[in-house]
């Protein structure tokens, strides 16, 4: 993992710990290190680490760092290449991939607070990998997913934005498109002639 990655990684888990329900923003994190700590870090220093244009930390920064985060200093550097910190079984690994996959996810959808919050609930989920192939099966049945929304979205939430098609729509672009792949195709006919 990434120096930028687990800083991402330790202000989402520090933000949830604090009781914030989010990750702590850069400008939390000053003004936390300045109050509790009294010392002085810049945000746009933060924002180069995390961006990756400053790929190593000052042994200060580091020390700071790790007494803020309460984790080692050496825990703050670049892991090697296929580097795991403990045993870990094959699907214990991919369920802790695909939840800092989620979180670098969240991050970038920041704006989009719906997806952001859908995409952490998911990571925090304990059997992350269950619930994306979850979400696959009901994918496989396209009616199920208006009527999901429906049955799950809240009386009180507003309706999807008018520049987002809904959801059959967009498959029946698809599928008066063609734009199947040869084998979608074949499946498709398959599965049609099973029907008939």
């Amino acid at each position: 993992m990434k120096l930028s990655d687990k800083l991402r990684y330790l202000r989402e888990v520090e933000g949830n710990l604090r009781g914030l329900g989010r990750a702590l923003t850069q400008q939390d994190m000053v003004r936390a290190i300045a109050s509790e700590m009294g010392a002085t870090i810049s945000q746009s220093y933060l924002s180069q680490i995390e961006s990756g244009a400053r790929p190593h930390l000052t042994n200060t920064t580091r020390l700071l760092l790790a007494r803020f985060f309460k984790v080692h200093p050496g825990y703050l550097l670049d892991d090697p290449e296929g580097y795991q910190p403990e045993l870990l079984s094959q699907l214990q690994t991919t369920e802790n991939r695909l939840d800092m996959w989620l979180i670098a996810g969240a991050e970038k959808f920041r704006r989009d607070p719906d997806l952001c919050r859908a995409l952490l609930a998911v990571a925090n989920h304990e059997d992350t990998r269950g619930c994306l192939l979850l979400l696959e099966s009901i994918m496989k049945t396209p009616s199920l997913i208006p009527r999901l929304m429906d049955a799950l979205r809240p009386q009180s939430a507003a309706p999807p934005s008018q520049d987002r098609k809904p959801v059959e729509e967009k498959g029946r672009a698809r599928r008066t498109a063609g734009n199947h792949s040869p084998a979608k195709r074949t499946r498709m006919s398959r599965k049609k002639e099973r029907s008939a």
